[in-house]
Order: structure tokens, then sequence, then C-alpha cells
């Protein structure tokens, strides 16, 4: 078929005989061809230089990679609405940025927010003027924030002090570090074993070169945690969990000829161990996996699971302001209605190939939802029926089958 007979087609669908107005919409808005045009002719683009003065920053850099692996810092996922500030550290695309200045005197407001020239500052020694935005967008496509330092904790369930009269001493959290001759084992950086022992930990390994659990070799105690009140086998799961990922894996065979393969030994650095521990100790471990390949703790948001059986469902999902999310699920507003524009017409309807017609598309459910679809409030809407009148789509609605807020 050619093209214009095709468009033809198209155009002629009832579904889009819309009026003068309506068709203006298939065109590109006047602003957005200004933008582009200004975009096309921009005299101006941040360019990498060479920071003159990197070395009053250097410092700085070492010693927040240093947090990094320590533990005293952690990777954290930049969110749509969060602020950006001077004095921020990013990891964008493996490299260490410092947001060291923003030019409040070019500072503009536009849909996506603030706007301005930056100074941020690289770790390999350039700085550029890179526009706040695109730092955000930076970070957002391939990067992280750098939190700020956190403090060591010396209170809750690990303690360096005397134990309490009224507290119970419920086990230890053990790191060994292995002294095998093994080939494997000795070359490799920063092998721990983290395991738990509800006796004296030197008691436990004093035959650890007969037992396959630690290598068939001697160990030497790194670290001991002595845990209060707390279900220690519980807390070494959680530090296995988070550590799976740097599981290392070998085989050792015992002094009978049996071949196993230890599961209690993590690539990772100590400092990160304490860092994992006190994070449980707190109870904020739950936020956070450690990133093997930066050697740090990231925190990860986990999303709340659906309490609705979604399968099978057919699920548009649509952002809403808060007032409309409230008044569909007291029941007031019993109808979403959705401009039907050019950028939309393949979400809302589908050309069937064969009629060489438009129609609208089957959903069974809305999905409204406030800023992100997993964090904020948002409700699973039945459809009970799709209409479409002078361009604009209405779902007709039904029962709310689920309300997360």
């Amino acid at each position: 078929m050619e093209v214009d007979k095709e468009l033809e087609k198209i155009f002629d669908d009832p579904l889009l005989d819309i009026t003068d107005r309506e068709a203006e919409l298939f065109d590109i808005p006047t602003d957005m061809k200004k933008a582009m045009e200004k975009r096309q002719s921009a005299d101006y683009i941040a360019q990498r230089k060479l920071c003159e003065d990197f070395e009053s920053y250097r410092h700085r850099f070492t010693q927040v990679h240093k947090d990094l692996r320590t533990g005293k810092r952690c990777l954290l996922r930049l969110s749509k609405t969060e602020n950006i500030e001077a004095g921020n550290f990013f990891i964008i695309s493996g490299q260490l940025v410092l947001l060291e200045s923003m030019d409040d005197a070019k500072w503009t407001e536009n849909v996506r927010g603030r706007n301005g020239r930056t100074r941020c500052i690289y770790e390999n020694g350039t700085e550029s003027d890179i526009l706040l935005q695109t730092l955000r967008k930076n970070v957002m496509t391939d990067g992280y924030v750098v939190s700020s330092t956190t403090e060591e904790i010396e209170q809750g369930y690990f303690v360096h002090d005397e134990v309490e009269q009224d507290d119970k001493l419920t086990g230890y959290i053990y790191v060994l570090k292995s002294l095998s001759e093994h080939e494997d084992i000795k070359k490799q950086k920063d092998l721990y074993k983290i395991g738990f022992s509800t006796n004296d930990v030197r008691q436990r390994i004093a035959n650890a070169e007969h037992e396959p659990t630690y290598l068939m070799a001697p160990v030497e105690v790194v670290a001991t945690y002595r845990v209060i009140n707390m279900n220690s086998q519980k807390l070494e799961d959680l530090i296995h969990q988070v550590l799976k990922a740097v599981q290392f894996h070998v085989k050792v065979t015992d002094d009978n000829g049996k071949e196993h393969e230890p599961k209690e030994w993590f690539v990772v650095p100590l400092d990160i161990v304490d860092a994992i521990i006190e994070r449980i100790e707190d109870g904020s471990i739950i936020d956070y996996t450690y990133n093997s390949e930066l050697q740090c703790l990231e925190r990860v948001i986990v999303s709340p699971k659906p309490a609705f059986d979604r399968t099978g469902l057919k699920i548009l999902s649509l952002k809403t302001k808060k007032a409309t999310l409230d008044a569909v699920l007291d029941g007031r507003v019993k109808i979403v209605e959705c401009d039907l524009k050019q950028s939309t017409v393949s979400r809302y309807t589908y050309m069937d190939e064969a009629e060489g017609r438009r129609y609208l598309k089957r959903y069974d459910a809305l999905l409204l939802y406030l800023q992100s679809k997993n964090l904020a409030p948002n409700a699973l809407i039945q459809v009970t029926d799709i209409t479409y009148n002078n361009g604009k789509v209405t779902y007709h609605l039904g029962n709310v089958l689920e309300s997360l807020n």
C-alpha cells in the first residue's frame, strides 16, 4: 500500500473525524518549535576545562571515597522531586563529581523546576558549568547521589561495654580471615568468613584446619560482635542476604576425600561488614544492598507488593492529582477523561491492519497514581466501559480493586 493512501485511510477513520481546532494537535506547537530552534541555534555549550584550584578539593574527594569504602556514606538514587544542592557529591558514569556552587544570578524557573549554570568539579581535575537540570538528568540516567556521612552508633544491640544485668547475651557474630595456602584462596583480597556462634569464637575455630567450613586451614579472628537481646541466627542470615552477590565460591576436600563448597565466605571490605551490622542494629539494613562494583552500600527502595491479583488484567497507568484520586476513591468521580492527541493516539487506540481502521484499546482497570507509580499513593480502579467523543477518551469506573497509600 502506498504511504499516501495508508495515511489517507488513517485520517479517514471516524474516530479521528476531528475539528480544525483538534487537528492542530497533530502539528508541532509553536512554543515547542521555538524551543527546538533555540536549542539548535544555541551559541553556548558547557565544556570541561582544567580546574586550576583542584588541589584545594583533592582531599575532599579522597575522604568521600574512604567514607564510601567504610560505609559512612552510601549511594542513593535521585528521585524526580528531590532537590540537589551545592556541596552534594554524585557518581556519574563511575566518576565522582562535586556540585561546588550554583549561579543564583542566572537562575530561571521552568516546568521542570529551577535551572541555571553550576560549577561542577570532577575527580579527574576538570570542572564544568553544566546546567543544573542537565546535571540532574545525568545523575538519574547513569549515576547516584552520595549520601551525607553517617555517625558511628555505639548503642543498641551491639555493645562494646559491659552487659547490663537485665540484658541477655544471645551469641557472637564473628569475622574470620583464612590462612590457607590454597592458591585461589591466598590471592583473594578482602576474603572473610562471617558466621555465628553461641560459644566463645576461639573455641569454635580450634579445629579449623580439619573443617570444610573453615576451608580446611587455620583462620585468624578479625572481628567479633556480641549480640545482645537479639536473635543472632537471624542477624547472620541478614548479613548473608545483603552480601549474597559477593559470595566466594571455592571447593575444598575434607580429610576423608569428600568435596565441599563452603557458603559463608564473602569478598567484601571489612569496613563494609561493620557498616552492615550497624545498619542491622538501627533497622535500616532492609533499605540497602551492597554495590560490589563501587564497593559501598547502596540504598534501594522496595516497592510494596500489590495485594490484588493483577494476573491477566490489561491496566492503563495514568498520573493524576490528589484531589481527583481522592474523589475517585470516595465515589464522587465515576469517569476519567483523557485527551486524544498526536502523542497519545497509540496509547489509547490501535490500528486494525486488516480493516485499516482505528479502534479504542480495551483496558480492564486504571492505575491512578501521584508522582511515582510505586512510591506515592495510587489506586487500581475497575473500568466498566470506554467511550470516545469530541476528542476525548472516557473511562467509566467501577469498583476500587486496590488502594495503596
